[in-house]
């Protein structure tokens, strides 16, 4: 599922920056790693004698979290041949918006994107900026019976198999329920960008520390989490350990 453990020449830049690498990584995966408010990821701070603002958190999650779920992106193995499409309604300053998403066999996101409608040319839009950001074509294309998925398939990507069915899509459709979590804590979100800002740095970070833990035993989850460590340690630029084989 992931390459080599090398070191990421892409790291962002902490130059300026008064508290160290160790703190401002630890700080953003709180945040985008568990239904926490900034003044809870601050008060945990606290706790660990590290005297940090919840505005200078929130400074660190908008300018580090995009990179973080990039760098992390770029060590993923390509996507699987299965892709799962499905969108929700989401509230953002008290209209219904539409949260497009698109997951692969294994659960991993591909992609989100937040929109007005949800029509033929929104799911146009989805597909175009789907099949751009992967640079991969899927066998099967997996989505619920909205009528638009269809014409906009037939326009995109002919050549694909689309199955239509409700019941086929429940990978799609659990793979929002962290979002859900995260908005209730968030209490709605406040603008458009705001929420694909946030959405699209926690659906590259938050999933990277949710293995399948249903297919695992307690050691191999263990394995596998102390080598997501190591790679989340790489990509944020902190001096990695040796990860367990």
């Amino acid at each position: 599922m992931w390459e080599g453990l090398s070191v990421d020449s892409a790291s962002p830049s902490y130059k300026g920056r008064r508290y160290p690498v160790e703190v401002i990584s630890h700080c953003v995966w709180l945040y985008f790693r568990f239904p926490l408010s900034l003044r809870e990821v601050e008060e945990l701070m606290l706790q660990r004698g590290v005297l940090v603002s919840h505005e200078t958190v929130r400074r660190w999650c908008a300018k580090f979290g995009q990179a973080y779920a990039n760098g992390l992106r770029r060590r993923r193995l390509r996507p699987g041949d299965k892709w799962h499409l499905d969108e929700v309604f989401v509230e953002i300053n008290g209209e219904w918006k539409y949260l497009w998403r698109a997951v692969d066999v294994d659960g991993t996101v591909l992609d989100i994107l937040v929109q007005n409608r949800r029509d033929t040319a929104a799911a146009r839009r989805f597909l175009c900026r789907l099949l751009k950001r992967t640079g991969a074509v899927p066998r099967v294309v997996v989505t619920d019976k909205l009528h638009s998925y269809g014409a906009a398939h037939r326009e995109v990507m002919p050549s694909v198999e689309h199955r239509c069915h409700k019941g086929l899509n429940n990978r799609a459709e659990k793979s929002h329920q962290p979002t859900r979590q995260r908005e209730r804590v968030m209490k709605g979100f406040r603008s458009v960008g705001g929420a694909q800002r946030f959405l699209s740095a926690f659906s590259g970070i938050s999933p990277h520390f949710r293995p399948r833990r249903h297919l695992m035993t307690t050691t191999q989850h263990r394995a596998e989490m102390t080598v997501r460590f190591a790679i989340w340690e790489q990509v944020t630029g902190v001096t990695s350990r040796p990860a367990a084989a």
